[in-house]
């Protein structure tokens, strides 16, 4: 079966098509289209502009994507366009978009099952129809736009168990590399400056972890950026524009949100004794992150598997959608009478 999917749900415009065929998969293309130098200067993304570059580049990508799986619209099965959640006047784009051009059926698609799914786009697709299973499992959502931490039962059942209260992890990283002078998206900036050395640091920075010992599992960043706000501000001119200042911030707000994502999700992997731990989301691509979850595994003594996408898969895609559309099809769930934009669509 080849799928063909397409997510506008952001500032990405994607259109991906898959082979799937004797529970083997194939990325025949992934063609991706950013438009983070655009919204740059804003600090963030902004709606009206998004959709009107959606509009632009949806045909061109399209056409690339077949171009590249060296194949013809005919040749797709099936249909897969996230409807949410996601910015609305996005989402309709691509909805607009695969209502024109589809020639068979199309399934809707949650983004965030999508992203919980990612890890899932190359050998580890096996793993999904094991006999002995992967489920239950747990699955930590974490990008710019969405926390959200997920108890899998079985393949397509999902929990959610808690998700933040205000800013999401990469919304707080975004926040506070433009703080320190630095344009969107702000969490690979980040990234990279907490992995640079300082020698001899007396800055002595310490940031809280925000509801970490809570019993629950949800989560707040707010208040974390606003703890770096009152850090930054408290500094002098010279102090808070120096690297060593830039590096030394950048480290800890990386620790503190990551503290506190580590400790809840093994908290709940202990709780509902799953087999498996699953990472998405644009966050999941970090580096630090990553070696965070192998290390408190080993740590904890969890046999459980850990998967994380490839990190071309961690932000925004249609390979992704093309999968969950397959999994929806595979499966046989039902469909809606109509598909829409659903920009608040919960898990």
């Amino acid at each position: 079966m080849i799928i063909l999917g397409i997510d506008t749900s952001c500032d990405e415009t994607s259109v991906a098509i898959l082979k799937i065929a004797n529970f083997k998969l194939k990325i025949l293309s992934n063609v991706i289209s950013s438009q983070a130098k655009l919204h740059s200067k804003y600090g963030g993304v902004w709606p009206s502009l998004a959709k009107r570059e959606h509009k632009k580049n949806l045909p061109i990508v399209f056409e690339k994507a077949l171009k590249d799986a060296k194949i013809k619209i005919s040749d797709i099965d099936l249909f897969g366009i996230t409807v949410g959640p996601g910015l609305e006047p996005c989402l309709w784009e691509g909805i607009n978009f695969i209502k024109k051009i589809a020639t068979k059926q199309i399934f809707p698609v949650n983004h965030i099952k999508a992203h919980i799914f990612s890890s899932f786009l190359d050998k580890n697709f096996e793993f999904l129809f094991k006999k002995d299973g992967i489920f239950p499992a747990i699955s930590l959502v974490v990008s710019g736009g969405h926390t959200q931490l997920i108890l899998m039962e079985k393949l397509n059942k999902f929990l959610l168990l808690g998700e933040t209260r205000d800013d999401a992890a990469g919304e707080c990283l975004d926040k506070v590399a433009r703080l320190l002078g630095f344009q969107y998206p702000g969490g690979p900036i980040i990234e990279k400056l907490a992995k640079l050395q300082t020698k001899n640091s007396k800055l002595k920075i310490k940031l809280p972890r925000p509801m970490i010992n809570q019993k629950n599992y949800d989560f707040s960043f707010s208040g974390l950026k606003t703890a770096v706000l009152y850090d930054f501000l408290k500094r002098s001119k010279k102090e808070r524009e120096s690297e060593e200042y830039k590096i030394e911030i950048a480290k800890e707000i990386q620790s503190a949100i990551f503290d506190v994502l580590v400790s809840k999700t093994f908290r709940a992997v202990k709780e509902f004794k799953v087999k498996s731990i699953i990472l998405g989301g644009g966050v999941a691509a970090n580096s630090k992150l990553r070696e965070e979850f192998e290390m408190a595994k080993k740590r904890e003594k969890i046999k459980a598997n850990l998967f994380f996408p490839k990190k071309e898969f961690c932000t925004d895609n249609g390979a992704m959608v093309a999968l969950t559309a397959w999994i929806d099809w595979f499966l046989k769930e039902k469909k809606p009478k109509e598909i829409v934009a659903l920009a608040n669509l919960r898990i």
